[in-house]
């Protein structure tokens, strides 16, 4: 394989996440490529297209052309498949509604996709929590460990697609989580909105906590308090913070925020299945697992196969030009 390696970043974090976790864990140096959509990024391209991308964004694409591109969600697959036809090779994440063109699909099994040669099935998603960071985030936030133990790592997110969790929820899940703990390190997200957060600061006064709200100034502990934690509660709408908190080795329980779908109860009975986290009902029993190094395992596999498809590059490019930069299908 010839050409650098290119990430391409979905405005989303949660999604950008994915493709930057395994191309940070490949040991090379990348560039990213922050992506902006415009109207027609809606459309369900099956095809190499620009057309879904800003104006400006558009002129970032120009040889010389990436020799790796690591991409994910729904809205980058056009644009990696482009990449594709100048010599790429293509590795992307989350399920497009296709396999065809890509030579490394990384889809979640609670996805359910369809068998396909080219497909690596893993548990939850790939993200940027490796073991180096959690190391680091553990001497970084060295004081976590003064606080009173079991240290209980409470991440709540929101309800899916909406904004806002409604507070008696929150602070319903705070509540039980300090009923087991000695310690409650807390922290919201984006989606988790202040009511909710009040609530749940309410539920934790009585007893130790940490509780970070989003936005919050100062050094955000999430990697510090995974780090630390004797045991982690997630709420089950998020699947970055629900793989995430499955990177340590601490038991993980989910906690249901109401208004789930399939998808979500899908990801929840793998992980069930696999032994890698149980439902908040069954706190605070402990109960062993390793660590799940998804990242880590997607990326050794591509190093497996840089070799191989470096042999092939060479002659892919000359099978398929380039059409000219200025093409956006």
């Amino acid at each position: 394989m010839t050409g650098p390696v290119w990430v391409l970043a979905d405005p989303r974090a949660g999604t950008a996440a994915q493709a930057l976790g395994i191309a940070e864990r490949l040991g090379a140096a990348f560039e990213t490529v922050e992506l902006e959509w415009g109207p027609w990024a809606r459309l369900p391209l099956r095809w190499g297209s620009l057309a879904g991308l800003g104006r400006g964004v558009r002129a970032r694409f120009v040889p010389p052309w990436p020799g790796l591109v690591i991409s994910a969600g729904r809205r980058s697959a056009p644009v990696a498949l482009w990449l594709g036809r100048r010599g790429a090779r293509l590795v992307h994440c989350m399920w497009p509604g296709f396999a065809r063109g890509f030579d490394l699909l990384v889809v979640g099994r609670h996805d359910d996709p369809p068998a396909a040669p080219n497909l690596l099935p893993i548990l939850g998603a790939t993200h940027r929590m490796s073991p180096a960071r959690l190391a680091a985030a553990r001497e970084e936030f060295a004081a976590v460990a003064a606080l009173p133990a079991p240290r209980v790592a409470l991440l709540v997110g929101g309800r899916p697609r909406a904004e806002g969790m409604e507070p008696a929820v929150a602070g319903g899940i705070a509540a039980q989580v300090a009923g087991f703990a000695g310690t409650v390190l807390a922290t919201s997200s984006r989606r988790t909105g202040r009511e909710a957060e009040d609530a749940m600061a309410a539920a934790l006064a009585a007893g130790p906590h940490r509780l970070h709200r989003w936005g919050a100034a100062g050094a955000n502990p999430y990697a510090g308090f995974l780090a630390w934690a004797d045991a982690i509660v997630v709420t089950g709408d998020s699947t970055s913070m629900i793989s995430e908190a499955l990177a340590t080795a601490a038991p993980v329980f989910i906690a249901d925020p109401g208004g789930l779908g399939a998808r979500h109860r899908r990801l929840h009975e793998s992980l069930y299945a696999a032994g890698q986290a149980r439902p908040l009902a069954d706190a605070p029993a402990p109960f062993a697992r390793a660590a799940l190094d998804e990242s880590g395992r997607v990326a050794a596999e591509i190093r497996a196969r840089l070799m191989s498809w470096g042999a092939e590059f060479t002659s892919r490019q000359c099978r398929d030009p380039p059409r000219p930069p200025t093409s956006f299908f």
